[in-house]
């Protein structure tokens, strides 16, 4: 028996939420980071478990109490995208960070379909070419050189989760089960992470202490168990109601709802080059993604 279609307007308020639980990732981690509340690390740690232990709840409660979901390497791939993601915003900020990760993810996704034989149209193409030229303007140097350290580090988030969602296309046990292993199963290697960075600090002289705060683990919560746990969850409710298409075209309000807090929220400032390199990724991703559509 097939489920009920979702009415517009609920499909909507899930997808929008859905959208401001992503945006809310980098400005909940940038604030926590650029106020020195938490370590990158324990920041990690504490935004997976949280995660994981929302996307459990979720998952007990559709029934899905004696499935497992997930594997080790998407555990991985998204360890890979979480770390990097928070050690990047000890340098960048929340808008930024969130364009970087955006066009990372969306070249890994296109490359991807290209080495798998797929034939780009001249639009695809003259797309390509602008996103990518967009990302290359981001990073050239220059007194407005966005920190290059950081920004290859929201990159690498980027690519990895790409990877990470390639690798979950098609999940036999549905995306919200799989999201809620891969959760689970990063955990290990956060806790590695969490055991480095320690050692690391102890080893400093003078010997030191991650720094932990209650507002920087309250912001670390917050971004596990609300920005991604309930907002993976709330996407997952969504995409039914939405189109391939639908689905690709307004993940690209993230970026801009992400400049737009970090602007209102934390007092970011958009300076000149970062917002043309960001019009021009969005509109060649745009492009992209209206030309695969229209391609037989």
């Amino acid at each position: 028996m097939s489920e009920k279609p979702k009415p517009l307007w609920l499909t909507m308020v899930l997808t929008a939420a859905a959208l401001l639980g992503f945006a809310g990732n980098s400005l909940l981690c940038r604030r926590a980071l650029a106020e020195h509340r938490i370590d990158a690390t324990v920041f990690t740690v504490v935004r997976l478990a949280s995660g994981a232990l929302v996307l459990a709840l979720v998952r007990l409660g559709h029934g899905m109490k004696t499935r497992r979901g997930g594997n080790w390497a998407s555990g991985a791939a998204l360890f890979l995208y979480a770390a990097p993601f928070s050690f990047a915003y000890l340098r960048i900020g929340a808008g930024l960070g969130a364009l970087v990760l955006f066009a990372s993810v969306q070249i890994t996704m296109i490359s991807w379909a290209l080495l798998r034989g797929e034939r780009p149209t001249a639009g695809t193409w003259v797309g390509i070419l602008i996103a990518v030229g967009g990302l290359i303007a981001l990073t050239v140097p220059g007194k407005s050189a966005p920190d290059l350290t950081g920004t290859t580090m929201m990159a690498f988030a980027g690519f990895m989760w790409g990877v990470y969602s390639l690798r979950g296309r098609g999940a036999a046990e549905g995306p919200l089960a799989a999201t809620a292993g891969n959760f689970i199963r990063s955990l290990p290697l956060a806790g590695g992470l969490a055991v480095a960075g320690l050692l690391n600090a102890l080893s400093s002289t003078p010997p030191t202490m991650p720094t932990v705060t209650l507002k920087g683990v309250a912001l670390a919560v917050g971004s596990g168990s609300i920005a991604s746990g309930l907002g993976y969850s709330l996407w997952y409710a969504a995409l039914p109601g939405l189109t391939a298409t639908n689905a690709a075209v307004v993940q690209l309000l993230v970026p801009l709802v992400a400049t737009a807090g970090g602007i209102w929220l934390l007092g970011e400032q958009l300076v000149p080059r970062v917002a043309i390199s960001g019009l021009a990724i969005l509109v060649g991703v745009a492009t992209v993604i209206s030309c695969r559509q229209r391609q037989p």
